[in-house]
């Protein structure tokens, strides 16, 4: 009780309960995690710029003269203050909406600086909300990075910014666990160091010294936990032995297509794996398409004729749906009557969930497909030989771990089709054996890709028409949810208004994104994936999760926000059919470097190639934006912008359990608490 009191958000100034349920809806719930809470962009103070030099759209500070005392004005019921700023150079226009107080502050003759995104409007620049300033308050800032963190509603960047404050005045909040040889081999700084630094930075350099930090913390940490797990689990005995049967090699004579060599192979291993005398803990990494979904099914009927249950846990309610019904098409199509495969969702009612946990319970079904409802404590499996999760980056160790807990340890095998190079992928499923799917069925079309600027775009919304006017669907993938006056990018909640004005009204656009509770968002991809709706507009959150192959047009706008990996990723939601599907990649700026990146993604459509180009291309990367997500859901972390740091981290991991498996010894005392921070923050209390 003592430990929780101390480490509560409460102990910080001017944090309440309201307030402190905010940050519990962003994932921060004590002292700890908010010290991890990354800004996820930086405002940069520069220095003032001159009316006549203020460009559309642009966000900048100017100093001048107020002209005229402000005027209010009242439009449809909304109070709007005016005023009217100039210096030699010309005039600016300044608007607030609801703010009257003003007119009475600002005074006519006094000069400010005023800091917001000018528009160009009737052929007047003006600037809407803009920050305001003394000459000598912005002085202060001037020059300096001001942090931006992901919020929820009602928590403000304010708030956030106060409580890191008082937070980082603390001490010995976050000791460092590194010796000082090992930080000087790896041009480490120490971690509080970087911790303050990565949320107040005091300049360019020290920022991406800390970033290099925090970067090679979060890969240490991970493979640390995934290599002691892995010494735990590679000499488990197989409580499940089985037998080779010939009834999936009937399944695999009657599908509609052949297996490519790669499938054959994978095929093979797992066969090995799952009739050896240990576990099988095996990754399947294929590209979009590849046909990972078959080999698990394959697997899933091994298991059966064995008389064994078999679980596959997926992403989304939306593809455990879709892999249900594939699954219960290719049992009826093979006359395998009494699997009795069951559909776990979350929404069921209770009556119903609860007949399927008895069917669970006595050995009734043998397969099961759900998302993460598989692993609620009310499922109890009666011999579970078999743990499939598919994109298994999505669910994080923990949930992987859950799965396998189970009754006796089951078989492992996990899928994933985001493209990483194989240098990378031994270190990041270092508890895996890994198998590689490198060639796409031969009934699949290749996508074609065009990459253009901003000016084709009404060309891609005719054909766009067009295509739907064909029966097909379309996907279009803004980097933001909302504006954000920082980053000059589309954002769903606008794009998708102006959709609805540019198509016909038969043509139905709706939006969907990561701030949309999952009940919304199941509704919105169950009516995209009956066809009820025709042009989804959405985040790179339908990256994974949904299969629907009558989307034939994918256009991403503002493609130099996103990697190539990830763009490819996003892609391989359309060519799931068999009509010809296209990819519009919409290039927000006219950059060298990003039209020679987007040149690998028009040639190519090889997921793994273009992660191997994305490598060599990746430089610093963009300081901005440093959030990650995807990949075992690492927070600031980029596999391919850091690869060399994660194989430092590696190197660093292998030293130190080479030396001390068990974290016993003194000098990884306190190695080992930070440990447990790290597992805790990241809700993956790995049984090690």
């Amino acid at each position: 009780m003592k430990k929780e009191k101390k480490e509560s958000l409460r102990t910080l100034k001017g944090i309440g309960e309201k307030i402190e349920k905010l940050f519990a809806k962003s994932g921060v719930t004590n002292l700890n995690q908010l010290l991890h809470y990354y800004p996820r962009d930086y405002d940069f103070y520069k220095q003032t710029v001159a009316i006549g030099m203020l460009k559309d759209k642009e966000k900048n500070a100017v100093f001048g003269r107020i002209v005229h005392q402000g005027k209010v004005q009242n439009y449809n019921k909304q109070s709007i203050t005016i005023l009217h700023l100039e210096d030699e150079t010309g005039k600016l226009q300044i608007i607030w909406f609801h703010m009257p107080f003003l007119k009475n502050i600002l005074k006519k003759g006094r000069n400010y600086i005023f800091r917001g995104r000018v528009l160009m409007k009737n052929g007047r620049k003006t600037m809407e909300h803009p920050e305001i300033f003394t000459i000598e308050g912005y002085a202060k800032i001037q020059k300096k990075f001001r942090p931006v963190y992901p919020l929820t509603t009602g928590l403000t960047n304010k708030m956030v910014i106060k409580a890191i404050s008082q937070l980082l005045q603390k001490r010995n909040l976050n000791p460092e666990y590194l010796p000082k040889e090992q930080r000087e081999r790896y041009r480490l700084c120490e971690n509080h160091y970087a911790i303050a630094e990565i949320h107040f930075p005091s300049e360019q350099n020290s920022l991406l010294e800390a970033r290099r930090r925090l970067v090679f913390d979060e890969f240490f940490f991970f493979l640390l936990a995934l290599r002691r797990l892995k010494k735990k689990t590679e000499t488990l005995e197989n409580h499940f032995p089985m037998r080779r049967i010939s009834k999936t090699e009937k399944v695999i004579k009657n599908l509609p297509y052949r297996l490519t060599s790669a499938q054959i192979i994978a095929w093979n291993e797992l066969k090995q794996d799952m009739t050896g005398q240990f576990l099988m803990h095996r990754l399947i990494q294929g590209d979009v398409g590849s046909g990972k979904t078959i080999l698990a099914f394959l697997t899933m009927i091994m298991c059966y004729e064995n008389g064994y249950q078999s679980a596959l846990m997926v992403p989304t309610e939306v593809l455990a749906v879709q892999h249900y019904e594939s699954l219960c098409c290719l049992l009826k199509k093979n006359q395998i009557t009494d699997a009795h495969p069951v559909l776990l969702k979350g929404h069921y009612k209770q009556k119903a969930n609860r007949k399927i946990y008895e069917k669970i319970a006595s050995g009734e079904t043998k397969m099961i497909i759900g998302t993460h409802t598989l692993i609620q404590k009310k499922v109890v499996y009666r011999d579970l030989a078999l743990a499939i999760t598919d994109e298994q980056h999505r669910f994080g160790v923990r949930q992987r771990t859950l799965l396998t807990e189970k009754g006796y340890p089951p078989n492992v095998l996990v899928m994933s089709a985001t493209p990483i190079p194989r240098t990378l992928a031994i270190i990041l499923y270092a508890d895996l054996d890994i198998s590689v799917l490198n060639e796409l069925p031969a009934h699949r079309l290749p996508i074609k890709n065009c990459v253009v600027g901003t000016s084709w775009r009404p060309n891609a919304y005719q054909f766009m028409k067009q295509e739907i006017a064909a029966g097909h669907q379309v996907y279009v993938i803004c980097p933001m949810v909302e504006e954000n006056e920082a980053l000059h990018c589309e954002n769903v909640t606008d794009y998708s208004n102006r959709m609805r004005e540019q198509m016909p009204i038969e043509i139905r656009v709706e939006p969907i994104h990561s701030q949309m509770n999952a009940k919304k968002k199941n509704e919105i991809l169950k009516a995209f994936a009956a066809n009820k709706i025709q042009i989804l507009v959405s985040t790179t959150v339908v990256e994974v999760g949904i299969n629907v192959p009558n989307a034939t047009v994918m256009l991403i706008e503002n493609v130099e926000r996103f990697g190539l990996a990830q763009l490819h990723q996003l892609r391989g939601r359309v060519g799931r059919g068999e009509a010809q599907s296209y990819c519009i990649f919409m290039q927000g700026n006219e950059k060298k470097e990003t039209s020679q990146r987007l040149n690998i993604l028009n040639k190519s459509n090889d997921g793994f190639y273009i992660a191997e180009e994305d490598l060599k291309l990746r430089g610093q990367g963009d300081l901005f934006g440093i959030r990650q997500s995807g990949i075992a859901n690492f927070k600031i972390a980029n596999i391919y912008q850091d690869a060399d740091i994660l194989k430092e981290s590696s190197a660093a991991v292998y030293e130190i359990l080479k030396l001390d498996p068990e974290l016993k010894l003194p000098q990884n005392r306190l190695l080992n608490v930070a440990l447990e921070h790290y597992l805790e923050r990241q809700n993956t209390k790995i049984l090690l």
